[in-house]
């Protein structure tokens, strides 16, 4: 054997050594790949570049029952379950955390159930990031609609079929998801300084890119993959110590449907506990500020942090007081007999039904909750004044004038109507 032949020999049995000691063989090319490389190509040359091609195959996630073109309906679809068997501590992490829940938090809205087919099943409108938490092929009916649980929450994040960490190490991997109406994480780090120093410092000095956080920096510390955080998606917490802010708060929970108009608690209360957009003890909200606090104190001094989160808490509180008033004033149009409510509903303006009200005065009080509040509390705690003041704080201002307006202009009408 010659010597070069012989080194090469020798390197690639080396190799396989390696792969066998640490627990892996190598994987061959799949024979599936002779069928998908003419119907899927990219899909075929995207799992090849990924790293997992190297000790899985398709089967290794797909099963083994569907073997051609007549037997697709037996190719199993991967779940979480699917990925645990490799990653137990990164599917138990995420099990535990916010993005589990997603689809729990679609299925609450109380009017899900009426939007289109393509809206949620198929996944065009919410349903196209609400998948998330869905763990097996089966099916289950839903208040008389059929919601499918397409499994794999994995790729949200990790693309299919390369499942690479790189990309998912990316603050673009959040963007989906995180953009937008009612959620514009994305636009407010991206603007941020924060956002700005890592996009600038990724594309002119790689080795710099660190100094500044992404999304996965404060909401995935150490590559964990719980993902929560201690306002929620909802910015309620209870108990309130600020007696003010609670009467605030109260309100708005009586517009969510957790509180009567007597403020008792109602059923949906059980529905905010499960889908966990709201904390409802103090100690589930410091430990959850404990964790972001460690994470913001790696780069800032501990009295800076303190001061950014009190502020931005505050303008949680300055955001609920506008909120609060705008609630009852619709509130009182219900009462009053101004605004026919529909059988059923209940006695305040139900803010979960979201755009499916009937009147000019309910739409605007939609807009001012789940799109300016929201910009308004989220932009203080991303870092992005323009944000908070412009899309969200003043935004608010401008709802609770025309709100104000819409009511006394509806009750002149009423009275004058015979």
């Amino acid at each position: 054997m010659k010597k070069g032949r012989r080194m090469l020999w020798i390197a690639s049995a080396a190799a396989a050594v390696l792969a066998l000691a640490a627990g892996t063989a190598m994987a061959r090319p799949s024979p599936c790949e002779d069928c998908h490389k003419k119907i899927s190509p990219k899909m075929v040359e995207d799992f090849n570049r990924g790293k997992m091609s190297r000790v899985l195959t398709c089967k290794s996630c797909h099963g083994t029952a569907h073997t051609s073109e007549k037997d697709v309906a037996k190719a199993q679809l991967p779940t979480i379950a699917t990925c645990k068997r490799c990653h137990k501590k990164q599917a138990e992490q995420y099990l535990s955390g916010k993005h589990a829940l997603g689809l729990v938090a679609v299925q609450a809205m109380p009017r899900t159930h009426m939007q289109p087919k393509a809206f949620v099943e198929g996944q065009k409108g919410c349903g196209g990031c609400h998948t998330l938490g869905l763990t097996g092929p089966e099916q289950r009916e839903t208040e008389g609609r059929r919601y499918y649980k397409y499994g794999m929450d994995c790729q949200n994040c990790h693309t299919r079929h390369a499942f690479s960490k790189a990309e998912a190490l990316e603050p673009e991997a959040c963007q989906t998801c995180h953009m937008g109406f009612d959620h514009a994480q994305w636009e407010m780090w991206s603007g941020s300084k924060h956002g700005v120093t890592y996009l600038m410092n990724r594309a002119i000095a790689p080795d710099r890119r660190d100094r500044a956080p992404k999304c996965q920096t404060c909401h995935m510390p150490g590559g964990d993959h719980r993902v929560f955080s201690a306002w929620g998606f909802l910015a309620v917490r209870l108990p309130e110590d600020d007696a003010e802010w609670m009467g605030y708060r109260a309100t708005i929970l009586k517009g969510l449907g957790v509180l009567d108009p007597e403020g008792n608690p109602t059923a949906r209360l059980d529905i905010v506990k499960a889908g966990k957009v709201a904390r409802l003890t103090k100690a589930a909200f410091d430990e959850e500020r404990a964790r972001f606090v460690k994470v913001c104190e790696k780069c800032h001094s501990p009295n800076f942090v303190r001061e950014n989160f009190k502020n931005a808490d505050l303008m949680v509180k300055e955001a609920d007081k506008m909120l609060a008033e705008a609630i009852e004033i619709v509130a009182g149009l219900y009462k009053d007999g101004v605004i026919e409510r529909r059988e059923g509903a209940p006695a305040y303006p139900d803010l979960l039904t979201f755009y499916d009200v009937n009147t000019k005065i309910e739409e605007v009080l939609y807009e001012m909750f789940m799109d300016h509040r929201m910009k308004a509390f989220q932009a203080g705690f991303h870092m992005n004044p323009d944000y908070a003041t412009w899309y969200g704080f003043a935004k608010m201002k401008k709802d609770l004038v025309e709100i104000r307006e819409l009511a006394a202009k509806m009750r002149r009408e009423h009275a004058a109507t015979p």
